[in-house]
């Protein structure tokens, strides 16, 4: 490592580090944690706007010599790496077993107009939805099937909250997120511009093993989860072309929230990539 010291517990860095556990400093400064190598790795990767995305690293001397091509990647980006105790690691992580490595990384949310102009094929709107594991969890989800964007509403849960920055695992580097957008406005926009809004709800008139057999799902999509405790409001799911359910065959009284988007998202991008979808489409050209 070519810096020689570890930083101070009193340092002013560690203290700006330490405040953004908390929403209002990361909206004044625009800044947020990533915790842990997959985080960390993602972040070193990423630049938007022409600006790298992590800007500071705090790295235990284990974890530097554990993780060297991290701390390498880090420095490429242009990021300070700082060399840390394990006190210091343990004052700024918002984790109970910190892992070493603390990045600071700037906001990278994307502007709503943006992701409309690029034609998304599929997409999650996640609506009033508050608990931020599930908020990461479902943004994982939505990578992993291959969406092309996610959309928070502006009743939704801080997108930067360290435990759904945690549980998206690094796919908040991967996908445009847009942010505080009203729901009415996300349905209304997405419609216009010629998708197709369904809203997932376990009392919906609509059976997701109905909409794959009618060959219904091959076109764009994008897809709205409701609330944790109270699913959709009545307004919310007249807004949309179609109220789906998924079909409980067992006796599970209902599915949480991230199950249920998975289950979802892999069922459109399953349909998207058969023949016909806009997928396949979309490849063929």
């Amino acid at each position: 490592m070519s810096t020689p010291e570890l930083i101070s517990p009193r340092s002013a860095r560690v203290a700006a580090a330490r405040r953004l556990g908390k929403r209002n400093f990361r909206g004044k400064d625009r800044l947020f944690l990533a915790e842990g190598p997959q985080a960390v790795r993602e972040a070193a990767a990423h630049r938007a706007a022409g600006q790298a995305t992590l800007t500071e690293l705090f790295t235990t001397v284990e974890a530097a010599e554990r993780y060297a091509d991290i701390i390498g990647a880090a420095r490429d980006a242009g990021a300070r790496v700082h060399l840390a105790s394990d006190e210091v690691i343990a004052d700024i992580s918002t984790t109970v077993t910190p892992q070493g490595l603390v990045g600071v990384c700037r906001f990278l949310d994307t502007p709503f107009a943006d992701i409309l102009a690029a034609r998304p094929k599929l997409v999650a709107v996640l609506a009033h939805v508050r608990d931020p594991g599930n908020a990461g969890t479902v943004l994982r989800c939505a990578d992993a099937a291959g969406a092309e964007a996610v959309v928070l509403t502006d009743a939704s849960v801080d997108l930067y909250n360290p435990k759904a920055v945690r549980a998206s695992v690094g796919s908040l580097f991967h996908l445009p997120v847009a942010v505080g957008v009203p729901v009415e406005q996300a349905i209304e926009s997405l419609t216009a511009a010629g998708v197709r809004v369904l809203a997932a709800d376990g009392a919906g008139d609509r059976d997701l093993d109905a909409e794959l057999d009618e060959g219904t799902m091959g076109g764009p999509t994008a897809w709205v989860f409701g609330n944790e405790a109270w699913g959709l409001p009545e307004e919310t799911r007249a807004l949309a072309d179609a109220v789906v359910r998924v079909p409980i065959h067992g006796s599970a009284e209902s599915l949480n929230l991230a199950t249920a988007a998975a289950v979802c998202l892999y069922a459109s991008a399953r349909a998207q990539r058969a023949s016909g979808g806009c997928r396949s489409v979309t490849q063929s050209q």
